[in-house]
């Protein structure tokens, strides 16, 4: 993971064409976070033209929030292309667990669709590991958090669906988690205001989009980054908040800014990632153990 900040300078380098087929309550987070994170965003929900937009496309972005079944038919057409191009798919299941169209929907896309990443709360990837969660609408419930006690226990659920998926997983919340079958990394990055705003999950996913199409032989070191530099962001903007005032709606634009003036030196100084390795005998399901403590550090 040396040098994983180098996905930020690369990303801005390439400035790659991101899809999103996303929900409509955040679709206009998505696009700006996208472009202050380097990447260029494309909307494209429409049948008739989403396979032929995810070709000329460097990622594409799925997110569940907003259903129809006009929608589903897009999702499927462009991310079956997308594998066809060897373009990378992230699947944001967000909601899945809380009804049954988002449940058959969010397991029809893996059946059908090759996902490179599959990002979600706690919840949503407990589901779609086979797990019950409480899921609450679109957020996890407290009992669902990655906590301290629950970080290892989480680690090998995540694991397990990087096994079954062969997709990178990240599970996001007060402690991210990013892992695909041998590995995960733990980040502890981010600020509490971040749940006080609708949309911070849903711009990881984008910012994991951008990244990931600028990177697309780096899907592990890509989410860590995204992960990491969202995390940083929200930290940086709280800081700013204390210093201008305000509250929500001054937060959401500091939190943007804070990206589009990320530099690879302030992440890597302020990036807090923790790592965990399977052993070499066991199963992805069991038996993580911590085997790294980045050499990456944040001001308190």
């Amino acid at each position: 993971m040396e040098n994983f900040t180098e996905i930020l300078g690369a990303t801005r380098q390439a400035t790659p064409l991101v899809h999103f087929i996303t929900n409509y309550v955040t679709v206009n987070d998505c696009a700006n976070i996208t472009l202050a994170a380097g990447g260029s965003p494309i909307m494209a929900d429409d049948a008739r033209e989403a396979g032929q937009i995810a070709g000329l496309c460097s990622a594409l972005v799925l997110n569940i929030g907003t259903l129809s079944e006009r929608t589903v038919r897009a999702m499927l057409l462009a991310g079956q292309t997308a594998n066809l191009l060897g373009r990378p798919v992230i699947l944001d299941p967000v909601g899945a667990g809380a009804s049954d169209f988002r449940n058959d929907t969010a397991l029809r896309l893996l059946r059908e669709v090759r996902c490179a990443v599959i990002k979600g709360n706690n919840a949503e990837i407990s589901f779609l590991a086979g797990g019950l969660a409480a899921a609450r609408g679109v957020d996890a419930g407290p009992e669902n958090l990655v906590t301290e006690e629950n970080l290892a226990e989480s680690a090998r659920r995540a694991q397990q669906l990087a096994a079954l998926t062969g997709a990178v997983i990240v599970i996001s919340g007060p402690i991210d988690i990013v892992a695909d079958s041998r590995e995960a990394w733990a980040v502890r990055n981010g600020h509490p205001l971040m749940a006080r705003i609708t949309g911070t999950g849903c711009m990881s996913a984008a910012v994991t989009g951008a990244f990931l199409g600028a990177n697309p032989y780096a899907p592990l070191q890509a989410c860590v980054c995204a992960m990491a530099g969202m995390g940083v962001c929200g930290e940086l903007a709280h800081e700013k908040l204390l210093a201008v005032g305000g509250g929500n709606g001054t937060y959401r634009m500091l939190l943007l800014d804070a990206m589009s003036r990320l530099d690879e030196a302030t992440l890597n100084a302020r990036a807090r990632v923790d790592g965990f390795r399977l052993s070499p005998h066991s199963s992805p399901c069991c038996n993580a153990a911590f085997f790294h403590t980045a050499a990456l550090q944040s001001k308190n």
